[in-house]
């Protein structure tokens, strides 16, 4: 599979933002090699007949049965800039997605301590402190604010409330996704240009909805 032009949500010199379909990796793993880095580094080649290696490094995860926003850097400078605006907080992260049950109230922030097991997250006092701000904007949908970034974190936390995503199986779940993998869609990212440092808004092209 290649990378399509249509997923292409930014380029320039420094950057390459993706619209990750669902079930995609982010980077290699596990002995497999098709991601958002691969694909993206194919894309490039291709474009702009580059011969040899591309740089071409994913900035932050975005689990694989997750759609939406992936931000690669070109080069190694943009990547140590990136890493430090996440470090520092400075990015905006906005998520959509479609959940069973019912909220506990139409907007609210929720709070847990979570723990990382192998390829899972549970609620623990042993775990570290996981919050987020969500809002419903219609029966069924939610729009997320993270404000930290813990390991499968809106999955966990949103099935801790008895509201799992569809199609999120691993985390209770009992209503199919209408997306391939799960109803969860990185939707939309502002952050400074690594560069430029103008405010750069991001906005995936994939929608979630009844």
């Amino acid at each position: 599979m290649k990378l399509l032009d249509s997923e292409i949500l930014y380029l320039d010199n420094h950057l390459l933002i993706v619209d990750k379909p669902p079930l995609l990796l982010t980077q290699p793993a596990g002995g497999e090699t098709d991601s958002v880095q691969t694909r993206g580094r194919e894309w490039l080649k291709e474009k702009f007949q580059k011969p040899g290696n591309v740089f071409l490094h994913p900035v932050h995860r975005l689990d694989r049965v997750a759609a939406g926003i992936v931000v690669c850097a070109r080069t190694s400078k943009s990547l140590t800039r990136l890493n430090e605006q996440i470090r520092n907080g400075d990015w905006k992260k906005t998520y959509r997605l479609r959940y069973e049950g019912n909220l506990p109230a139409p907007k609210g922030t929720l709070r847990h301590f979570l723990e990382k097991q192998d390829y899972h997250t549970i609620v623990s006092p042993k775990g570290q402190e996981a919050i987020l701000h969500y809002r419903q904007i219609e029966e069924g949908v939610a729009e997320v604010e993270l404000i930290t970034g813990r390991y499968h974190q809106i999955r966990a936390q949103f099935s801790a409330i008895g509201s799992p995503i569809c199609g999120d199986y691993k985390y209770k779940a009992k209503t199919k996704a209408v997306m391939e993998g799960i109803d969860l869609l990185h939707a939309r990212l502002t952050f400074h240009h690594p560069v430029a440092e103008n405010l750069l808004l991001i906005q995936s092209l994939r929608h979630i909805s009844h």
